[in-house]
């Protein structure tokens, strides 16, 4: 029996392949023109699979643990919202969970658009300072800025 891929499927793919950051696996579920879009600044988003990842690794990769759990999925087809949380735990032993609701548009198997809200004050609440820095001085090849898209 052959598995049909929905929508639904591919998000939680996704979100399977980035709780493991497993880098190569979560670039296998964006369309290459993918639009990735941290809502609190959607001037600093990113396009395509190797920026998007390369983005990603800023915030996630230095992190000492970093775990999605699951929550609320509901999809109408293509579009494809997903409630969940993460858990960030940092080198120098600073945890937090931050509440997320995604939004996700999902064309021809692959992801198209994923729109993150979240609060970042969550984020500085628990954050140790030196994250912020490190965000500050790393690499911005990737930026694009999405303002006027979203």
């Amino acid at each position: 029996m052959t598995e049909v891929i929905t929508a639904e499927n591919v998000v939680t793919g996704m979100w399977q392949a980035l709780s493991r950051r497993d880098w190569d696996a979560v670039k296998a579920f964006l369309s290459d023109d993918c639009l990735y879009v941290d809502m609190p600044v959607p001037a600093v988003s990113a396009r395509g699979p190797e920026n998007i990842v390369t983005r990603l690794k800023i915030g996630l990769e230095q992190l000492a643990g970093y775990e999605n759990h699951d929550g609320v999925l509901v999809s109408n087809g293509s579009d494809v919202m997903y409630e969940h949380s993460e858990t960030w735990t940092f080198q120098t032993g600073e945890q937090g969970v931050l509440r997320f609701v995604t939004v996700h548009k999902v064309v021809d198997g692959k992801i198209a658009v994923w729109k993150d809200y979240w609060d970042m004050n969550s984020l500085v609440a628990f954050a140790p300072p030196q994250h912020f820095e490190n965000l500050a001085g790393g690499d911005t090849s990737w930026i694009f800025d999405a303002t006027a898209l979203v």
